[in-house]
């Protein structure tokens, strides 16, 4: 079969469409022909050795396919079944073995590519909105990215909780798709805490979520009213310096996080809910996927190119 193997990591080039041998399930696993995977900044982490792999590794940790075969003690899930997954490493593959414990099955009325270009983003937005900091009814919301792949889905869930949100975004034509998911205000980045300022009667908003990193984490800080919080879910600017706590008590004594999504998926029935709801999203209209672009496999590269320039507005796949 063919998959992207990084054997040094590195740039783009590091990304090499290769053949490789066939994986087999073990106890507990399931193998999955990929019908389409989920791209990713933090692919574009591990690919670069930011956040380190053994290798040779085949990159990818999202995605959607059909069960092919299944090992030993699984006995709930069978071969045809469509599943989706979020945290197994090899999906930009034809093929990849998933733990059966990470195995999503998926509605029947929900095509595969679309489930595999909501579960990660959907999961973290879910999480984001709904646990680390439950938005409620009337609360200001400061989205950066709006126009991207979480933007959009972070907007619409947020809305769906009753909020208000302030979308930051760098162009007209994004401006308009932040719009369309339901930013009630978006802004360019340039200023952009005294202009939520503004917006906000001077008072700020009850949480940024904020997965640009350290081109924007400054004004994010000072875009927060008093015990707001900063819920810092990525680095797509790059990583954000080391602060000295106190800059959080001059805030208006803020809360700070720096969360990942395996940290609200402990158990499966964390994560069932959480896909249950947002598959559930999906299927009913109620959450709307953008589909930016797929690419086939090899391109795997240009994939990267696209989403490491922002030139992306919604989601990037790879179809094997």
């Amino acid at each position: 079969m063919h998959a992207i193997v990084v054997s040094t990591p590195g740039g783009r080039s590091a990304l090499q469409h290769t053949k490789v041998p066939a994986p087999s399930p073990g106890p507990g696993e399931v193998l999955v022909e990929v019908e389409a995977a989920g791209v990713n900044f933090i692919d574009v982490y591990q690919r670069e050795g930011r956040y380190p792999l053994p290798t040779p590794f085949t990159l990818g940790l999202e995605g959607a396919g059909t069960v092919s075969a299944v090992g030993e003690g699984v006995d709930d899930i069978a071969a045809g079944d469509r599943v989706g997954w979020v945290n197994s490493l090899g999906t930009y593959a034809e093929k990849v073995v998933v733990p059966a414990s990470q195995a999503i099955p998926l509605p029947d009325g929900l095509a595969a590519d679309l489930a595999a270009a909501v579960l990660l983003q959907g999961l973290t937005a879910h999480y984001l909105t709904h646990s680390l900091y439950e938005v409620r009814s009337g609360d200001d919301v400061l989205v950066h990215a709006a126009a991207g792949g979480m933007g959009l889905l972070l907007t619409q869930m947020v809305k769906l909780r009753g909020g208000r949100v302030i979308g930051t975004v760098s162009t007209e034509e994004k401006e308009k798709t932040a719009r369309e998911a339901g930013a009630d205000d978006v802004l360019r980045y340039e200023g952009f805490a005294d202009k939520v300022r503004e917006l906000t009667d001077g008072k700020g908003v009850h949480v940024v979520y904020d997965g640009v990193g350290a081109a924007t984490f400054d004004g994010s800080l000072a875009s927060l009213r008093i015990r707001g919080m900063l819920a810092l879910y990525g680095a797509a600017s790059g990583p954000v310096e080391p602060i000295d706590p106190q800059r959080l008590n001059q805030g208006g004594s803020l809360y700070l996080t720096r969360p990942t999504l395996a940290h609200y998926t402990l158990t499966r029935d964390e994560l069932l809910w959480r896909a249950s709801d947002v598959l559930g999203w999906v299927e009913s209209g109620a959450l709307k996927v953008h589909v930016s672009e797929r690419y086939p496999l090899a391109d795997a590269a240009r994939a990267h190119e696209a989403l490491e320039g922002r030139r992306t507005t919604g989601k990037l796949l790879l179809i094997p």
